[in-house]
């Protein structure tokens, strides 16, 4: 591993949305002598966070640390960063990396914040990093878990993940994020670590929706688990740990994800529940529910593979128009009967 320093003069974060800017929080208040350099797209939000150190946008009256300092442009943010946060929308990935690429530090280490999968390609966040940047995987890691920015920037005591095939890097950065509020384990399962991030929010589509239908906890219950299942059959097909998927980044993330109001992705499977059409629901909603634009590449890329996903597929048929919000529960019940532990 490239030798760098325990605790760097400054990080970078781009992406100042509510779990960027709540990530750069932890890093400042856990090491208050690092400068955490926050990227936001917006020059207004930029401002708001230099002269009010608020975010009010997205994370309300939580304050700031004085040590984040903000920027509309990438290069400032980036400049001599030896670690680079991404946290921005899933699908606009892509685009943005081949002009950050000339901006990076040469040595740096990425990290992906993003629980999305990439329409299209079917990729995962760690393989568009890999892929545009042109870097090795002991230079890209991965952190997830129950990540609900609200809570962690109140300093609601969490715990998460640091993903890296490197366990030096994983640890490093494990490190520089350790807050007395934030706990991260390391893990070498990047592909476990990602997959239970990204159908987590599919599943929390359909925990929502049945919480839009009025339907009870036995009903939500099922979902949960039967999603775990599904999300574990996809991890072990693309060669993940199923032990992954028993802890912070699969149940862990899972179970917060569809039980809290504070998840966009279930609150905007129970505006759907509610009989708001997508459109509609785009419009109520400030921020990104990531499960709605990664539905259709969770099923793509388990279809290719062959894997079962049936929740998966009745909300992706949701939300492509091809069954009403009523068919949904029916459509999962009247499933062929199987044992439980079958995998497929």
């Amino acid at each position: 591993m490239t030798e760098r320093p325990d605790l760097p003069a400054a990080i970078a974060v781009l992406g100042a949305g509510s779990w960027g800017t709540t990530f750069a929080k932890v890093v400042a208040d856990a090491h208050p002598e690092i400068q955490v350099r926050l990227w936001a797209r917006r020059p207004e939000v930029a401002e708001e966070i230099n002269t009010q150190h608020r975010n009010s946008k997205y994370l309300k009256d939580i304050a700031l640390p004085g040590n984040i300092v903000a920027s509309a442009e990438v290069a400032d943010v980036l400049v001599d960063a030896p670690l680079a946060v991404l946290a921005v929308p899933a699908q606009t990935l892509r685009p943005q990396l081949a002009s950050w690429k000339p901006l990076l530090d040469p040595e740096a280490v990425v990290v992906s914040l993003m629980k999305g999968l990439e329409r299209g390609s079917d990729a995962r966040m760690s393989e568009v990093i890999k892929e545009e940047l042109g870097l090795s995987d002991d230079r890209v890691a991965v952190i997830s878990g129950p990540n609900l920015a609200m809570e962690i920037a109140r300093k609601e005591p969490t715990a998460s993940v640091v993903a890296c095939t490197d366990e030096d890097v994983a640890q490093w950065i494990a490190r520089l994020c350790t807050a007395a509020y934030f706990r991260p384990y390391t893990n070498p399962d990047v592909t476990g670590v990602e997959i239970g991030g990204i159908v987590k929010n599919v599943i929390a589509l359909c925990v929502g929706i049945c919480d839009g239908k009025s339907m009870g906890d036995n009903t939500k219950a099922t979902v949960i688990t039967r999603g775990l299942a599904e999300t574990t059959r996809l991890t072990l097909a693309l060669g993940g740990d199923v032990q992954t998927m028993a802890g912070l980044a699969g149940l862990g993330d899972l179970v917060a994800t569809c039980s809290s109001p504070l998840s966009r992705n279930h609150t905007a499977g129970r505006l759907l529940g509610e009989g708001l059409t997508l459109d509609e629901v785009s419009v109520q909603m400030t921020q990104t529910a990531e499960g709605i634009k990664s539905g259709r590449a969770v099923l793509d890329l388990a279809t290719k593979l062959g894997v079962d996903m049936p929740i998966t597929e009745a909300v992706v048929a949701v939300l492509e128009g091809q069954i009403a919000v009523d068919e949904l529960a029916p459509r999962l019940l009247a499933r062929e009967l199987k044992s439980e532990g079958e995998l497929q």
